[in-house]
């Protein structure tokens, strides 16, 4: 039997660090193990339900798709594994201090910034959030690293830039960006308050379909869950991926991306993309 050759996105060089490293911690516990490369989701997800790999790790908006091309295929995709730090994420609406907006609908009319077009916790969540609150808003997209779905949050930076200078009403973040924003001085100290919080939902996880070797699958999934963060050498690994443990792979926490997909017309209910302006 070959390896279990998994698919990665390639959204920062630390990604060939990280499965480098990796895959020589599986190899040496005896699972046959490889990796391969894409510039983008789209192209990883269809040839993970193709069969050219057996696992894929996959954005949120990737499973979302692999979800439904695999349906639609005749085939099931499930979440193997995910990061501790996947679950339960959400997305704030930050305006500046002296805003008078409140509340999500004060935004109504208003221009409002997110991230890359196909950024699930940036523009596809709080754009459909936005909308059920009753705000109808122009959006002023910054469209950084297209493909990658929002995995390079320089479009998130870009957009809380925009709403420190006055430029726009206000931005749309994931929690956590906007933390990140604060600590690097990005967004200034007091300067900006949070209006909404959508959420919580899920992000990335390890994909694989029904076709994929049995035995290899759960070895896979074995090794990961066996994972320490206090062993020397996987520690510095699991810190450059965002981790201190892979948790069980959960379906529960897609559906506020699964609906805003829907409402926005962003993937079709098999799998097509029907974004007109979204080109990976």
């Amino acid at each position: 039997m070959g390896p279990l050759v998994m698919g990665a996105v390639c959204y920062d060089p630390k990604v060939v660090t990280i499965w480098t490293g990796f895959r020589r911690w599986f190899v040496e516990r005896g699972l046959p193990f490889d990796f391969v490369l894409y510039s983008n989701y789209e192209r990883q997800v269809e040839d993970l339900v193709a069969g050219h790999i057996q696992a894929a790790w996959n954005s949120p908006l990737a499973w979302v798709r692999a979800r439904r091309l695999a349906s639609a295929h005749g085939l099931t995709a499930r979440p193997l594994v995910m990061r501790d730090t996947d679950r339960d994420l959400t997305t704030v609406i930050v305006v500046r201090t002296d805003s008078a907006a409140e509340k999500p609908a004060d935004l109504d009319g208003r221009t409002v910034a997110t991230g890359a077009v196909d950024s699930p916790q940036a523009t596809l969540i709080p754009l459909a959030g936005l909308a059920e609150f009753g705000a109808e808003v122009t959006v002023r997209r910054y469209d950084v690293g297209v493909g990658l779905h929002g995995d390079h949050i320089s479009g998130e930076r870009d957009a809380a830039r925009a709403l420190a200078a006055g430029e726009v009403d206000a931005a749309c973040l994931l929690d956590a960006s906007h933390l990140t924003f604060l600590r690097e001085g990005t967004l200034r100290a007091g300067a900006t308050r949070v209006i909404g919080q959508i959420g919580p939902y899920d992000h990335c996880n390890m994909t694989v379909v029904d076709t994929a070797p049995a035995a290899l699958v759960d070895r896979f999934a074995e090794l990961l869950l066996g994972m320490s963060y206090s062993d020397a050498r996987l520690r510095p690994l699991l810190d450059l991926e965002g981790l201190h443990s892979w948790e069980a792979g959960r379906v529960t926490g897609y559906e506020v991306l699964e609906a805003a997909a829907d409402r926005l017309g962003f993937y079709g209910p098999e799998g097509q993309i029907l974004a007109a302006d979204y080109r990976p």
